[in-house]
């Protein structure tokens, strides 16, 4: 069998095409942040920071998606860079509640018309119902593979 009679290909394949969404994205986001910037991961835990204050890490995990090691590191740098803070839950005191510093709120706040562009350049080449189908696809995805591993 020679490569090319192969059925898989990879322009058919979504997981390749995510994939390469996500790396665009990636690219894109750090673009319009630029160099000293937060990374996507950052700006993600400290938006869903700022909606969900005092959120356990546990939390932080099951809404941005970051898997639990990698959020793990992520949450102590941005400790490290006064970012945010952490301290024990008066409920359960073996887990931690997060919640925006000051100069967490100010570097969100820096970083959501940045953010906000890079959205609109990954999505410049649809159209306004074409961008939101995406979203949704996006979103039924991302629910059902949550709603999967839930049980």
């Amino acid at each position: 069998m020679t490569p090319t009679s192969r059925g898989a290909k990879l322009e058919a394949s979504p997981t390749h095409l995510l994939h390469r969404a996500v790396q665009s994205a990636t690219d894109v986001f750090a673009k319009e942040v630029g160099a000293e910037g937060l990374t996507h991961r950052q700006y993600a835990v400290l938006l869903t920071i700022s909606q969900n204050e005092g959120l356990s890490q546990t939390g932080l995990v099951e809404r941005t998606g970051i898997d639990r090691s990698t959020l793990a590191d992520v949450v102590r740098r941005m400790i490290g860079k006064g970012l945010i803070q952490r301290k024990r839950t008066r409920q359960d005191a073996r887990t931690y509640a997060v919640k925006l510093s000051e100069k967490g709120r100010q570097a969100l706040d820096q970083t959501e018309p940045a953010a906000r562009a890079a959205d609109d350049k990954l999505l410049e080449g649809l159209n306004g119902s074409q961008r939101k189908q995406l979203i949704d696809m996006l979103n039924t995805i991302v629910n059902a593979n949550m709603a999967e591993k839930a049980t």
